[in-house]
């Protein structure tokens, strides 16, 4: 089985900020998680610099624009590694060989279908959101998005003809063939295609972009509108600029093909996309899955805000396992999720230290102090065990279902239910006074001791196994710490996360 998954591409008018890391963590799971289950998956990520606001904020910031968009681009590239995100592919928009010819290709074919044409247009444009809209869109004549006053525009644009595919993106959404989850994104795009398709505008003049960005093929003085730009990205990182086989692999053969966005974007990508798509006769996507934003006091975390939350400063104080784990345990499937240091450090502590990071050390600490470090075996059943038998034995079916629905706390929910059930164990069954009776000369004891010990190793070694899609470093700590060598466990290897105090 072949799966593509691939996040959006942020401007990079700014360094990164959490509101991105949480998309980040999201596809990475996703990605970890269908490799464990034996599927090919290319995860494919990149960065949107041929924007508007790019230019603008290298001007802002007194540099010349490619210095500005490479430098910030390049920090996007680098959350890769302290986010232990398993990435496959980069593309940046402005420098890749790949995606110029890409996006050629698309005009061409839209043009071919008759989809293209031009015309003079005025607008109100937010250069925040890279769009124009109609003045019953405004919230009191400011952008819902930015609260600013969009720019009043007018020009010679191309245009696309999407009012052309309104029926087929109804047709494509409503039966499923394309999912969106959760079901409220699903219902809010089929009312936006309710309402009625008008035709965009998919050029800017070359003048008002600063020169910046890829020429309309055989009009120079016109450049590709960013968000025609910037979609086609997840086929021209597939080498769809000169049909190459990564395309039919990836694309056209795959079995999923999965984009996942932030609310903010979706009309982009549920209605815009699959238009173009359509024009350019090429498959749709499968599933489109869109989380809601991060806040901070209830304000959206944004670059151009000034709200924002720096993801590398945060892993560099409180370490990748529990800036992943709060990412993945604390949004809601639906609805934003404000964010504090005081709830990531209580994520972490009670869940990840005392919960997670406990169980293990006290589990392998228990095998070297009563069996010398040397699992035990036994063919007896620990008693008293069910409850915990059955989160190990449920926890990995409840992980599947819950990703197939794209709830990541339903997810860890069950990974936590394993922790839980094996703390209670050990204060339920006291291992300790089965030591001392043993000591004391109690065979059955010693049996009972011995299976209660091997199902604790048990318990810890599936959350190590079902923690790898969640928290691999964390994952790898464990499995570690639960590994024989020469008949012992080692030493006792810490997994708690750590945190500044």
């Amino acid at each position: 089985m072949n799966i593509y998954v691939t996040t959006t591409l942020p401007y990079v008018n700014a360094k990164p900020h959490l509101g991105f890391a949480l998309e980040l963590v999201q596809a990475d799971v996703l990605a970890r998680h269908h490799r464990g289950r034996g599927a090919q998956v290319r995860l494919q990520c990149g960065t949107d610099d041929n924007s508007l606001k790019n230019v603008l904020a290298a001007e802002a910031a007194g540099l010349e624009v490619r210095e500005f968009v490479d430098a910030n681009a390049s920090a996007f590239t680098a959350l890769s590694g302290p986010l232990s995100i398993s990435v496959d592919d980069v593309i940046h928009t402005s420098r890749d060989p790949r995606h110029r010819v890409g996006v050629e290709r698309f005009w061409r074919a839209a043009a071919a279908a008759g989809d293209l044409y031009r015309k003079h247009y005025e607008g109100l444009y937010c250069v925040g959101c890279e769009q124009f809209y109609t003045a019953g869109e405004l919230t009191e004549g400011l952008c819902p998005d930015h609260g600013i006053e969009p720019q009043r525009v007018a020009e010679q644009n191309w245009f696309f003809r999407l009012s052309r595919y309104a029926q087929q993106l109804r047709e494509a959404i409503g039966t499923g063939a394309v999912r969106i989850d959760p079901i409220e994104r699903r219902n809010e795009v089929l009312a936006f295609l309710d309402a009625g398709l008008a035709d965009i505008s998919i050029s800017r003049s070359a003048a008002r972009a600063r020169g910046w960005g890829i020429p309309v093929p055989g009009d120079p003085d016109q450049v590709v509108y960013v968000w025609w730009d910037a979609l086609g990205n997840y086929l021209t990182a597939l080498d769809y600029g000169t049909d190459g086989p990564a395309l039919q692999r990836w694309w056209t053969a795959a079995d999923q093909r999965i984009h996942l966005v932030g609310k903010g974007v979706l009309r982009f990508h549920a209605v815009y996309w699959l238009a173009i798509l359509l024009s350019a006769g090429q498959p749709l996507p499968t599933r489109i899955l869109v989380h809601d934003y991060i806040t901070v006091d209830g304000r959206k975390i944004s670059k151009s805000s000034g709200v924002s939350v720096d993801p590398v400063e945060l892993v560099d104080a409180y370490g990748t396992d529990a800036v992943r784990w709060w990412l993945l345990r604390e949004p809601p499937r639906v609805g934003d999720a404000d964010f504090t240091i005081a709830r990531l450090v209580h994520r972490a502590d009670d869940e990840l230290a005392n919960g997670i990071g406990n169980l293990v050390n006290r589990t392998v600490g228990a095998i070297h102090r009563y069996r010398q470090g040397r699992p035990p075996r036994t063919e007896q059943a620990a008693p008293q065990a069910d409850a915990l038998r059955d989160a190990i034995r449920r926890a990995d079916d409840r992980i599947v279902s819950a990703l197939a629905a794209y709830d990541f706390r339903a997810a860890t929910a069950a990974v936590c239910a394993i922790a839980d059930e094996a703390n209670r164990y050990i204060n339920e069954i006291r291992p300790w006074e089965l030591a001392a009776a043993e000591g004391a000369g109690d065979a059955s004891a010693e049996a009972a001791l011995d299976a209660v010990l091997g199902t604790l190793l048990d318990a810890c070694k599936a959350l190590g196994d079902q923690l790898r899609q969640f928290l691999p470093d964390l994952a790898g700590r464990i499995a570690a710490s639960c590994t024989v060598h020469d008949g012992r466990l080692p030493a006792a290897t810490p997994v708690q996360p750590r945190h500044r105090s």
